[in-house]
């Protein structure tokens, strides 16, 4: 769910970096007092992300514009399908246009992205967890983004979530002590610890590991963890997941599948808004 306020601040400082209080060139084209509508259209198969951020940034600028969706974030779009319309000053429109779209591209590609992540390991069980590799200032977004594209969210931050990684191993000595010492410190979080091998994981699960992360394993080496793992505890796969090889990791049977591409690597989808006087 998104926080309004968050979006509401957010899309202000996004537009005051782009036009720092003046738009001189729609001023000196633009009359003050005309009006238009735009319409937001798919260029291409989307799914939806953003709507909401969209309309904040024609708000913003024109309180009184009229904003009409298509559908809901998640909803699926094809090429040339409407996505919205908006109806108001025309000044605003324009000088709101390029934030609307950068936002709407930007969150709609990442759920487009990871729906197709979702629908490739639909039927196995395995979950498409996000990461923290998102754009600096803009992580609630791009993660609310991963849920409207199905997947499911990983820790929001460093405060919200124990996991353990390779250079805490490298600073503790070993994935015992680094795991020992997590659990020790974790006031009551879930502990997580990444492991890069399969003779790590009795020691993770000895000293107190409560979900193991498997980074960089091959298929067939997930296979072997989750069976020595014995469901004892939730196992998470990570490291390299391409679209490809999705299906082979999650049919090794892991619960989740974090990918970090969902959010560092999404293309942005194609939208255009198409503007008119009225």
């Amino acid at each position: 769910m998104l926080d309004s306020e968050q979006v509401r601040r957010t899309v202000r400082a996004a537009l005051d970096e782009d036009s720092r209080g003046r738009d001189v060139t729609t001023e000196a084209v633009v009359p003050a007092d005309a009006r238009a509508r735009g319409v937001l259209v798919a260029k291409q198969e989307l799914v939806v992300a953003g709507l909401d951020v969209a309309r904040a940034a024609f708000v913003a600028l024109d309180p009184s514009v009229k904003w009409q969706s298509e559908g809901r974030d998640g909803d699926r779009f094809f090429p040339g399908t409407l996505l919205a319309s908006v109806e108001g000053g025309a000044r605003g429109l324009l000088t709101a246009e390029r934030i609307a779209l950068n936002f709407l591209q930007r969150l709609s590609g990442v759920a487009t992205l990871t729906r197709r992540f979702v629908d490739a390991v639909e039927g196995t069980g395995a979950r498409i967890r996000d990461t923290r590799k998102t754009t600096p200032l803009l992580r609630p977004l791009e993660k609310y983004a991963v849920e409207v594209g199905g997947g499911v969210p990983h820790r929001s931050g460093l405060d919200s979530g124990v996991l353990v990684k390779d250079n805490h191993v490298r600073l503790a000595g070993s994935v015992r002590q680094a795991t020992l010492r997590a659990v020790a410190g974790a006031g009551g979080l879930p502990v997580e610890v990444e492991v890069e091998r399969i003779d790590q994981i009795e020691e993770a699960l000895g000293a107190g590991a409560q979900l193991l992360l498997l980074d960089n394993f091959t298929p067939d080496d997930v296979r072997t963890a989750v069976a020595a793992i014995r469901r004892r505890v939730p196992v998470e796969v990570s490291g390299g997941v391409r679209l490809d090889s999705v299906r082979a990791y999650a049919e090794a049977g892991p619960e989740y599948i974090a990918v970090g591409a969902l959010t560092h690597s999404a293309p942005a989808v194609d939208i255009s808004l198409e503007v008119e006087p009225v």
